[in-house]
């Protein structure tokens, strides 16, 4: 059984572009639905978007502080725990993955094999023609209304781009869902690079459309949290550097290893990821 889990206390806008990236991939689509006082009507939304979809449901619903992070995390812990041996691909709402060779369950397959039970991945930003946080339709494929692809929000926030991709239910994940923790010990960096639990070659793209034209007021709402739980510090430097360039991303920028035009989703397409994760990696 291969299961999704995703948490949304925002964006059901990215939901229906969401589960059609992943539902012919996965057996089921797992949501939890986080419902905070900034967005009550959340479990409305989502009830009334996949009641369209077979292999979709809400598996947990939660109230509580918004922009709780580390309350996220705790919840991917929580229900995938539930099922410790089948495999769980972990995903944010607006976290769109492509696998090498496009095929999740050789991917898989692979890892069973060789007793690898985490596969990692890393962060490609998602923008809009000429940079711009633009207004996400739902009747356009979004790989075309964000067709440029680079890696921009660590350098201008410090933002941990490493994530845990597709993961055995009974391994933990940190904070962020940006590594694992096994034994009581994270996979952070040098502990992680070897550790025999991790595929040690393949690597998930986290395509990420964070960067629609509602990002702008939410990066804010979470830098004024003012708390460690929300990491608003990181949101505040994200929301700086943003100001400063009118919120458009400068595509020119060789920091941002921008390749532009890939309107589909195609692993092979971004031609830069092999430096780029072995950067993530260290980071």
């Amino acid at each position: 059984m291969i299961r999704l889990l995703t948490v949304i206390g925002h964006g059901s806008n990215l939901l229906t572009h969401f589960i059609n990236h992943y539902e012919s991939q996965v057996d089921e689509i797992n949501i939890i639905v986080y419902e905070s006082d900034t967005n009550p009507m959340i479990n409305y939304e989502v009830k009334d978007i996949i009641k369209n979809f077979n292999n979709v449901k809400i598996v947990h619903t939660i109230k509580s502080r918004v922009f709780d992070w580390e309350k996220v995390t705790g919840l991917y812990n929580f229900v995938k725990a539930k099922h410790p041996n089948d495999w769980w691909v972990i995903a944010d709402i607006d976290e769109f993955h492509l696998y090498p060779d496009n095929n999740l369950h050789k991917l898989i397959y692979d890892c069973q094999e060789n007793g690898w039970d985490v596969v990692r991945g890393g962060f490609i930003d998602r923008i809009g023609e000429n940079g711009e946080f633009v207004e996400l339709q739902n009747d356009i494929s979004i790989w075309e209304q964000y067709p440029n692809a680079g890696f921009f929000r660590y350098p201008l926030s410090e933002a941990c781009p490493n994530k845990i991709c597709v993961v055995k239910g009974y391994i933990e994940i940190t904070n962020g869902q940006h590594y694992a923790k096994i034994h009581g010990q994270t996979t952070w960096r040098w502990q992680g690079w070897n550790h025999p639990l991790i595929h040690p070659s393949k690597t998930v793209q986290v395509h990420h459309f964070k960067w629609d034209k509602t990002a702008i007021d939410r990066i804010q709402e979470v830098a004024n949290v003012k708390q460690d739980y929300s990491y608003s510090d990181e949101y505040s430097r994200m929301f700086k550097a943003l100001h400063k360039t009118k919120f458009k991303i400068n595509l020119d920028n060789p920091d941002f290893m921008f390749e532009k035009g890939i309107p589909y989703p195609e692993y092979n397409r971004y031609r830069q990821w092999n430096y780029l994760i072995n950067k993530i990696k260290s980071i």
